[in-house]
C-alpha cells in the first residue's frame, strides 16, 4: 500500500511540473499585454520599458519560467496587475471561502448520493417518475439550479436562506477564513450558524447535479452486488438483507462510487466559477471572473494552476483510498 501511495504521490508531482509549464506557455502566447494591464493604456513608452523591467518581462523565458515556478513553490506569487496587492494576500481571503464551499458541496453530494440510491432503485411507475426527476436535475445547469434554489429558498420562502454573501456579520478578525470553523473556534454558535445558513444555498446548488448522479451509481452498483452469487450464499446462510447490504454490497458498490465522486469533485470546483458569481461569494471564482474581464494574466495564471492543483489532488486522494478500499487495485 505504501508503494502504491508513493507512486501515485509521484505522478502528482510530474502532472503540477507540466501543469505549471502549461499556463505559463499560455500566457506567453496570449494576445493579452500585460504592461499594459499594470500601468494603462495611456503610458509612455519609458514608462512601459520601465514596468517590463520592474515586472521581469525583459529576462529570457528560461529565467521568468524560473521566476515562476520558484514563486510557486516559495509563496511568492507576485503582485496582481490590476489591484497592485500581492496575489498571496487575495487568494488569503478567497481560497478559504471556495475551500470552505467546495467542502461543504462535497459532503451535501455524499448526503444526496447516499440517501437517493434507495429511492432511484425502485420499481413501477413511481420508480420510473423519479428517476426521470433525477436524470432532469442531473442534466440542468448549474446556473439554472441556482437561479431556482434562489427564488425558492429566499424569494418564495420569504427569505428563508440568506442568497448572497458569507455570512451577516463580516469576517471574523484573526480568522481562519474559513466562517463556520471561526465561529466554533471562537466560541460564537450564533456566528457559526449564521455562516452555515449562507452557505446552504451555494453548496446546494453545487451538489444536486452531482449527488443524483451519484446516487444512480451507487443505486446499480448495490442492486448488482445484492443480485450476486455470494450474496444469495450469504442468505442461504441465515445473514440478513440489512447485514448483507452494509458489510458486503455497499463496500461492493462504493469503489465507482468513489471514482464518480472524484469527477464530480472537479467539475463541481470548476462550476463553483458560476456559482460564486450568482450567490456573491468572494471566492476564487469571482476573483478569477474580475481577473478575465480585465486582462489580469499574473491573477489567471495562478488561480487555474489552484484549481487545477485541487482537480489533481482530489483525484490522487481517491486513488489511494480506493486502494485501500479495493486491494486489486494496488496488486494490478
Amino acid at each position: 500500500m505504501a508503494a502504491f501511495a508513493l507512486r501515485r504521490l509521484g505522478a502528482l508531482l510530474v502532472v503540477l511540473f507540466f501543469l505549471t509549464i502549461t499556463v505559463f506557455v499560455l500566457g506567453k502566447v496570449g494576445d493579452a499585454d500585460p504592461v499594459r494591464t499594470y500601468i494603462g493604456v495611456n503610458a509612455t513608452p519609458a514608462q512601459v520599458a520601465a514596468a517590463r523591467v520592474e515586472l521581469g518581462l525583459d529576462d529570457p523565458v528560461p529565467v521568468q519560467f524560473w521566476h515562476f515556478a520558484t514563486g510557486l513553490v516559495t509563496g511568492d506569487l507576485g503582485i496582481s496587475l490590476s489591484t497592485k496587492r500581492p496575489i498571496a494576500d487575495d487568494l488569503s481571503t478567497a481560497l478559504p471561502a471556495t475551500l470552505e464551499l467546495a467542502g461543504a458541496a462535497i459532503v451535501l453530494t455524499v448526503i444526496i448520493g447516499v440517501l437517493l440510491s434507495a429511492l432511484y432503485s425502485r420499481p413501477g411507475r413511481v420508480g420510473a417518475a423519479l428517476r426521470l426527476v433525477f436524470f432532469s436535475l442531473a442534466s440542468a445547469p448549474t446556473f439554472l439550479i441556482a437561479m431556482v434554489s434562489v427564488l425558492v429558498f429566499y424569494r418564495w420562502a420569504g427569505g428563508l436562506l440568506p442568497a448572497a454573501g458569507r455570512s451577516s456579520y463580516g469576517p471574523y478578525p484573526d480568522g481562519t477564513g474559513f466562517y463556520v470553523l471561526d465561529g466554533l473556534l471562537h466560541g460564537s454558535p450564533q456566528y457559526a450558524w449564521d455562516a452555515v445558513r449562507h452557505l446552504v444555498l451555494p453548496a446546494l446548488a453545487a451538489s444536486i447535479g452531482a449527488g443524483v448522479a451519484l446516487a444512480r451509481v451507487l443505486a446499480d452498483g448495490m442492486t448488482s452486488a445484492m443480485a450476486s452469487p455470494w450474496a444469495r450464499t450469504a442468505r442461504s446462510l441465515g445473514e440478513r438483507e440489512g447485514t448483507i447490504l452494509r458489510r458486503h454490497a455497499l463496500r461492493n458498490a462504493s469503489s465507482p462510487g468513489l471514482s464518480l465522486l472524484a469527477v464530480q469533485a472537479g467539475f463541481m470546483v470548476s462550476s463553483l466559477v458560476v456559482i460564486e458569481q450568482v450567490f456573491s461569494w468572494k471566492g476564487l471564482g469571482s476573483y478569477l471572473s474580475t481577473a478575465i474581464g480585465v486582462g489580469d494574466f499574473t491573477v489567471i495564471a495562478t488561480v487555474c494552476l489552484v484549481l487545477g492543483t485541487v482537480y489533481v489532488v482530489l483525484n490522487t486522494v481517491t486513488d489511494i483510498v480506493l486502494a485501500a478500499v479495493d486491494p486489486r487495485i494496488r496488486l494490478s
